[in-house]
């Protein structure tokens, strides 16, 4: 399984990357608007730090909009994968950008149709929000288990990228079941190498 790391602060990543620990960025407009900086520069700063994927999401939510905001976050940096939401138009700009090769992650996902969808679409990542399900009486994490089926059964090449990760527990979980990826806040992706008990 690889890791991510769901943040915008660059010294975070900085320091997480260093471990040789992390495969990979997520972010959206929301986490770097928080930093005050200009947000195509952090983008541009964090893929300078990770050699893996840096998932940079698109604010627009129309086609023409989001395909051209696309294009832009793909010229800044070869490891940028543009994030799309899971929307008709979304898939549409998903469809576009991958044929000229660009990476695409499509969030915002609740649903088995919506991945199988979004497979078809031949997104790079599919991201699952486990936690939200959760936080909604429901177990995110049978989402998981149905997607990775789903997948598996149709030999699709798209990456089960596990959002929305609250505790080392929803990882570990979704491991076992074959996800490709875990996206953590920093805080969580921490707690997965504490060690609880004190040694004799």
């Amino acid at each position: 399984m690889k890791f991510f790391v769901d943040t915008a602060d660059t010294e975070e990543i900085r320091e997480l990357a260093d471990t040789g620990l992390l495969d990979g960025v997520t972010t959206n407009p929301s986490l770097i608007a928080k930093s005050g900086r200009d947000f195509f520069d952090v983008i541009k700063e964090i893929c300078s730090l990770v050699d893996g994927p840096v998932s940079a999401e698109v604010a627009a939510t129309d086609y023409d909009t989001m395909l051209e905001e696309g294009k832009k976050l793909a010229g800044l940096a070869d490891n940028v994968a543009v994030k799309v939401p899971l929307t008709i138009d979304g898939l549409k700009t998903c469809k576009a950008l991958r044929s000229e090769g660009i990476m695409v992650n499509v969030t915002l996902c609740f649903t088995a149709n919506q991945a199988l969808l979004t497979a078809k679409a031949g997104a790079t990542f599919i991201s699952p929000f486990v936690g939200r399900l959760d936080d909604i009486g429901q177990d995110g994490l049978e989402l998981i288990e149905d997607i990775c089926d789903i997948y598996a059964a149709y030999d699709f090449a798209t990456e089960v990228l596990v959002a929305s990760v609250r505790s080392p527990l929803h990882v570990v979980r979704a491991a076992r079941m074959g996800a490709d990826v875990a996206t953590l806040p920093p805080s969580t992706l921490r707690q997965l190498y504490n060690q609880a008990l004190e040694r004799d």
